[in-house]
């Protein structure tokens, strides 16, 4: 079964494009210190303190989260296909979702019979599932 694609325009086809190389070069931010205590782990936050050398910006630290890493705003929040990604809970939501612009997320909250149901009336109106069943082949 071929994918469905998002309708999009020329101009957001490039600005995916951009995002996607961006996302390549954007370097891995790191919390301040997270080398040298286990028990930090290495999830960004901000630092604080006047006296942080990464707070500061000084040119030997890792670089800091900045607006200037962030994609173009006219696909930010685009899942990478192009889609926009809704969140649904039962078939009934499926119905409200456009297949040319929005895919659809199944909620991990939603059971195996009610999953099955979302997936076969998405399939029925031509609507992405960006999370399907695993044996999307063979149907019980």
């Amino acid at each position: 079964m071929v994918k469905a694609k998002p309708k999009l325009t020329d101009e957001e086809k490039k600005l995916l494009r951009l995002r996607n190389k961006m996302n390549r070069s954007r370097p891995k931010f790191r919390r301040q210190e997270w080398f040298r205590y286990k028990r930090l782990g290495d999830a960004w936050r901000k630092p604080t303190g006047k006296h942080s050398k990464l707070g500061n910006h000084k040119g030997y630290r890792p670089p800091v989260v900045d607006s200037g890493y962030r994609g173009p705003r006219k696909v930010r929040g685009l899942h990478p296909s192009g889609f926009k990604e809704v969140l649904v809970h039962n078939p009934a939501e499926v119905e409200r979702v456009n297949p040319d612009t929005e895919a659809v997320r199944i909620s991990s909250k939603v059971g195996m019979k009610k999953r099955l149901e979302i997936e076969k009336r998405a399939k029925e109106l031509g609507i992405r599932v960006l999370n399907p069943h695993l044996s999307e082949g063979g149907e019980e």
